[in-house]
Parts: C-alpha cells; sequence; structure tokens
C-alpha cells in the first residue's frame, strides 16, 4: 500500500513576487513548506538572477499548470551593449567585446527580426537536455556541444527606454519556452556589438501579474500560520484562458468519475474545444466539447460542493 503524503489538502495558486537569488525550485518548495501542502509545482521557470512572477500551483491546480504554462508572457529587462558572456547573462565571464554601441533607431530597426515565429537557439547554460544531459552541466564541464534551434512566437519586443550609450532597457510578450538572455545574445550580434543581459523580470504570466503578489518577506513571516491562507487563489483562476461550460448535477457525477458529462452550452464555444466544466462554481474537469457533452481529460479531487 502507497504510503499517503503527509500535509494539508490545500488545492490553489500562490503568485510569488520572486527575488534574485532562489532558483525556481527553492521557491515552490518554499511554498509548499510555508502551506504544509502535499503537491506543488510552478508554471514556468525563472533563472535564480531573475525576478518577478512565479506562479506556483498547490494540489489540483498542479492539473492546470500546462496551461498557464502555454500561455504568453512578459518580461522587461535590460542588456549591455559591447560585451559577450559565456552564460548570456551578469553572471558569466566575458568572452568578447567591442566598442560598438548601437543609436536608437538602429535597436528599434533590428527588432522586427525577433518578433513573430522565429527560430532561437537557448543558451548552453540552460536546463535544455542534450542526450539526457542538462546543458549548464556539460557547459560547466567544458564539453564541446551544439543546441539546435527551437520554435517560439514573439507577440511584441520593444525598446522602452535607454539609461545611456551601454545600455537598453526592452520588454517582450512571447509564448512558452523563451530565453531573453538568447534575444539580447542574438541582438547583440545582429547589431554587430555583442549584449548581454544584466536585470530580468517577469511582469506578468498568463492570467497572473505582479499587482498583489507575495513577497518574499511575507512568505518567510507568515509561514506555517493562518495568516498566509489569504494569499491562495482559486484553482480556476489558472483557467481564464478557456472556456467555462457550467454543467448538470448528473453531468458532474460523470464527470467526477472520469466519464463524459453533459453541459451547458456557452456562446463560441464550438466542437473540439478544449474547456472547463463546472458545478455550483466549483471546477469539475478539463477537457473537449463534443455535442453537448465535456470529455474529461483532466479531473478534479475537490470536496464536493453543496
Amino acid at each position: 500500500m502507497a504510503r499517503r503524503r503527509k500535509g494539508r489538502d490545500i488545492s490553489g495558486w500562490v503568485i510569488v513576487d520572486k527575488p534574485a537569488g532562489p532558483t525556481s525550485t527553492a521557491v515552490v518548495n518554499k511554498v509548499r513548506w510555508a502551506f504544509e501542502a502535499r503537491k506543488a509545482g510552478h508554471a514556468g521557470t525563472l533563472d535564480p538572477a531573475a525576478t518577478g512572477v512565479l506562479a506556483v500551483a498547490l494540489g489540483e491546480a498542479t492539473k492546470t499548470v500546462p496551461y498557464v504554462t502555454d500561455s504568453l508572457k512578459a518580461y522587461r529587462f535590460t542588456i549591455r551593449f559591447g560585451q559577450a558572456t559565456n552564460t548570456d547573462d551578469a553572471e558569466g565571464e566575458v568572452i568578447a567585446q567591442s566598442d560598438s554601441r548601437p543609436a536608437n533607431d538602429e535597436v528599434e530597426a533590428a527588432l522586427p527580426a525577433f518578433t513573430g515565429d522565429i527560430l532561437q537557439v537557448p543558451p548552453k547554460y540552460s536546463a535544455v537536455k542534450i542526450d539526457g544531459e542538462r546543458a549548464y552541466a556539460l557547459a560547466r564541464e567544458d564539453e564541446d556541444f551544439e543546441i539546435a534551434a527551437r520554435p517560439l512566437f514573439v507577440d511584441s519586443l520593444r525598446l522602452v527606454a535607454r539609461p545611456d550609450a551601454d545600455h537598453a532597457e526592452l520588454e517582450m510578450v512571447c509564448g512558452k519556452g523563451g530565453y531573453v538572455r538568447s534575444i539580447a545574445r542574438d541582438l547583440g550580434a545582429a547589431l554587430g556589438c555583442h549584449a548581454h543581459v544584466t536585470a530580468l523580470r517577469r511582469i506578468w504570466s498568463g492570467p497572473f501579474d505582479t499587482e498583489g503578489a507575495l513577497t518574499w518577506e511575507t512568505l518567510e513571516a507568515q509561514a506555517r500560520t493562518p495568516d498566509l491562507d489569504r494569499w491562495l487563489r482559486p484553482l480556476q483562476e489558472g483557467l481564464t484562458d478557456l472556456p467555462m461550460l457550467p454543467c448538470t448535477p448528473e453531468g458532474a457525477a460523470r464527470l467526477r468519475n472520469g466519464n463524459p458529462g453533459m453541459v451547458l452550452s456557452a456562446a463560441g464555444v464550438e466542437y473540439g474545444d478544449l474547456a472547463w466544466a463546472a458545478y455550483q462554481g466549483q471546477p469539475i474537469a478539463i477537457g473537449t466539447y463534443r455535442s453537448g457533452e465535456l470529455h474529461p481529460a483532466r479531473v478534479f479531487n475537490l470536496p464536493t460542493a453543496g
């Protein structure tokens, strides 16, 4: 018989304003410990030096993680012209330098090439797997390897400010799997001057932003106290990009058992669309809509409403 994991049976989202320093995994572990939760995960890694929105899912909310991970995300970041580093950020060693500095109009003219559907090569110091090994581990061992380019959708990339000739602040909205460090590296190469990231902040991720986010200081101060529960957001906040379909009592019962269940139609929802069903406001399942029924892909094991 499997051993039951200790902890509270708690489900929902905790939006942390991650500070520079801890890894995303360390933040998730801290949140899980602080809430005494049985299960936790996150929707999109941030580098240790990066700050901003880290969406942490507890309990049944972990089943909605893929839908937040697949959503658009926004980053504001600072790049330093004139230097390339082996990590593509300020943590690494300078490997190339240039005295050239682009003018603002040159920067803005170069940005359209990095928008839309592009191919991007992740940094060598990244968690990408190469033949089963993490790229950063191979890089630390000075192994010679190449990383294949990956598709990325960039919704927008714009110049926000130019504090001085050496630095530029940019804002990017992109899809899943984007590396801001690669954007800085490739932009520097396109401008013929080298560049790397010196500061990075995720300002929103899917439905979540930094407004009202839980700070690291508050997390530590309120850990394992009743006060911390007010930072827990409903599971369904991770599903705002999907249509909601109310279901009948009979439909809810069938869905909870993993079977197709009857739902009420909603404007704009067509056959084959991904949606989620709710009964009396409580999420029941995520699945595919087909002719008046939801065919579940994920079922939420939550206390029965009403």
